[in-house]
């Protein structure tokens, strides 16, 4: 099979990219290569003789065309987007362009191809797009996300990429465009851009920099790991019901105070400070961002009663794995500058 992947030089489409050539996919890697993305992720697959790499922004439709019309593939899987909740916040500009310009482009490109194929071609067909479970806003003490919930977005970056699954949606209900939602918890593992909660963590603590926290911390995240979130898209590709959303999590929830404390324990334990009793001793707290989601859980039962996938990594072994990645690559080009927010929260 031959993939079109959106953002595959990205934190997670580096990941797909990667396993989906070992297991015999063609990969055509389409990405902007922003801050956030790097050809490194890539690692050897960069090289792969089923890989084909082409810089561009999901934005310039004519190029996009170029693309279809030459490799023709078989699926897309739309990963590129602008991901940070607190650049959205400080300009939500990019979010705008990007995440809904940007998707309805591509929607619109390969509706176009999807209506050159024979009958056998459009019947195996699929529009993947990953989104996120910020669209369901936040929850309380009790219950998860599901894929009949409504939408309730309480940030930029989570309003575009509701606008976006509108899209999608639509692109199926009117003109049979054979799409997938995605909507998947917090990612994390290896490779990721250090904007982010674990990998910000990590690398300040390391650096003996403040690890601040926003509000109280008791804000809750249910953590998936890269690799089985990959499982689960490869998965779908085959199993998956078209125009259905699927909601990905993996049952580890944890406040994000919780978790930090985590991460310093763990470095404690793998490189002890020989200035610190513990590296929480850095934990501060600084005041909450605006509109900062409580609690994000979400129930997989759906994916997993249609496909039969379940999350193979436990949350310790997982973080455990990623910490140990992060120590072995301390100063990749990539995380050049990378950390500029002042509060970790996710």
């Amino acid at each position: 099979m031959k993939i079109l992947l959106t953002g595959g030089a990205g934190f997670i489409g580096s990941h797909f990219a990667c396993s989906a050539l070992e297991k015999g996919y063609e990969i055509i890697n389409v990405d902007k290569i922003t801050y956030a993305g790097n050809l490194s992720n890539l690692d050897e697959s960069l090289f792969h003789k089923n890989h084909v790499f082409h810089e561009t922004d999901i934005c310039d439709k004519e190029k996009l065309k170029e693309i279809f019309e030459k490799h023709r593939p078989d699926a897309v899987i739309h990963m590129a987007a602008e991901s940070h909740v607190d650049r959205s916040i400080d300009c939500a500009d990019e979010f705008i362009r990007t995440n809904i310009l940007g998707t309805h482009t591509l929607l619109d490109v390969s509706l176009s191809y999807f209506k050159t194929l024979d009958p056998s071609a459009k019947s195996k067909f699929r529009f993947i797009h990953l989104s996120t479970d910020e669209v369901f806003g936040a929850l309380g003490s009790t219950g998860k996300f599901n894929e009949s919930m409504p939408y309730r977005p309480n940030s930029p970056y989570s309003a575009s990429k509701a606008s976006s699954d509108l899209l999608v949606r639509a692109y199926h209900q009117t003109y049979k465009l054979p799409t997938i939602i995605i909507n998947a918890s917090n990612n994390y593992g290896s490779k990721q851009y250090p904007e982010k909660l674990i990998p910000l963590t990590i690398l300040n603590a390391l650096e003996h920099k403040s690890l601040p926290v926003y509000g109280d911390g008791q804000q809750v995240r249910d953590w998936l790991y890269v690799g089985d979130h990959v499982e689960a898209l490869l998965t779908l590709l085959t199993k998956g019901k078209v125009g259905e959303s699927y909601c990905i999590g993996a049952d580890n929830e944890t406040t994000n105070l919780s978790l930090i404390h985590k991460i310093c324990e763990t470095l404690d334990h793998l490189r002890p400070s020989s200035e610190l009793e513990s590296y929480k001793d850095l934990i501060t707290f600084v005041k909450d961002r605006p509109s900062h989601d409580f609690r994000y859980a979400t129930d997989a039962s759906k994916l997993k009663r249609d496909t039969g996938w379940e999350a193979a990594m436990s949350f310790k072994n997982g973080l455990e794995k990623t910490i140990q990645w992060y120590l072995n690559n301390l100063e990749p080009v990539s995380f050049q500058n990378a950390r500029q927010r002042i509060g970790l929260g996710s």
